[in-house]
């Protein structure tokens, strides 16, 4: 299942999605996590100190590697040099899974110990002084986009994006690239906003869309949840002396977390995995050539010298069956 957590900046997301991803490490679920946030703080949240967050290899850093290996044979792609963020596979590319082992994993991804269990960890790396001037953040999350298009996950497999903050994601297709995505807003008129930007956006694409409210305090910040959310509230959080000491870089054994917060920890689950029996691959691969069409003309002819709608196969849909280009 590949799943998104979304939300203004200090929301709580990132705290959020490193909670869900510990409560499913501990359950033995393969699992890789992405830091697609401009402020990397993922790996952190997950126990990392300070050295080895900063050690982690940056995705961005090795997209002509990822580039060139996704590729594979696909004869309607000319040369790794002309695929965008977009790209879609086709026959012949090869398709990253989530329980193998590749040279893009290999490349990017750390093994992360949690609680008994291990998760795959990636990042975008972060935007530096260098890159002012010269690069925007979505140069950086094009490899995380250019890498869920061609990703392969199935029942009782999860991919964990911690998303740029605010309505930053819509700026290309990936925000359709979930099964479920997470909208962590605390009970003010600020933290549903973003909630409502994204309802908005993601209306024509069936984007599934559920908010987890945070900080939530008492009666009156859930009747506020309740009526500026409606139904897609899917659970709140309130205060957690495990995480308090999980940002002073000391949290207990997993096991210690809280009861409710461990309970709104299996909600998440069994509301992703309820939408893994509504999936539309077709749907899915329709929605790959729709923006890659989009960015294709408003840049990427212009920039690559090639036409990429050429790239698509319109033979081909994305799905477990799909054979991996050797």
């Amino acid at each position: 299942m590949k799943i998104a957590f979304v939300g203004k900046g200090g929301s709580g997301k990132t705290t959020l999605s490193s909670l869900f991803i510990r409560h499913l490490a501990t359950t033995g679920a393969p699992v890789v996590a992405v830091d697609a946030d401009i402020n990397q703080h993922l790996g952190a949240a997950l126990g990392l100190d300070d050295a080895e967050a900063a050690a982690l290899p940056a995705m961005g850093e090795n997209l002509p590697l990822i580039k060139d290996y996704l590729r594979g044979t696909n004869v309607r792609i000319a040369s790794a040099e002309t695929m965008i963020k977009t790209t879609p596979p086709g026959e012949g590319s090869r398709l990253l899974r989530v329980r193998e082992d590749n040279p893009v994993y290999d490349a990017c991804a750390r093994p992360v110990e949690l609680d008994g269990g291990t998760v795959r960890l990636m990042v975008t790396g972060p935007f530096t002084e260098a890159d002012l001037g010269v690069a925007c953040y979505h140069s950086k999350t094009g490899a995380v986009e250019l890498c869920l298009n061609h990703l392969v996950d199935g029942p009782d497999e999860y991919v964990v994006v911690d998303m740029t903050a605010g309505s930053d994601s819509f700026a290309s297709g990936m925000f359709t690239r979930f099964d479920i995505t997470f909208l962590v807003a605390e009970p003010t008129r600020k933290g549903v906003s973003v909630y409502r930007q994204y309802k908005e956006y993601a209306r024509d694409f069936g984007v599934t869309l559920k908010v987890v409210g945070n900080k939530v305090q008492g009666p009156d910040d859930l009747d506020f949840l309740r009526t500026e959310v409606g139904e897609d509230l899917l659970v709140t959080v309130g205060h957690s002396d495990w995480v308090r000491a999980m940002e002073k870089g000391r949290p207990p054994r997993f096991g210690l977390l809280e009861e409710p917060n461990r309970h709104a920890l299996r909600l998440l689950r069994s509301a992703a995995d309820a939408t893994y029996a509504s999936r539309d691959r077709e749907r899915y691969t329709r929605q790959m050539a729709h923006f890659h069409l989009k960015n294709a003309r408003s840049w990427g002819d212009e920039r690559t010298g090639a036409d990429l709608s050429a790239q698509i196969d319109p033979g081909f849909v994305l799905g477990e069956d799909v054979t991996v280009s050797a």
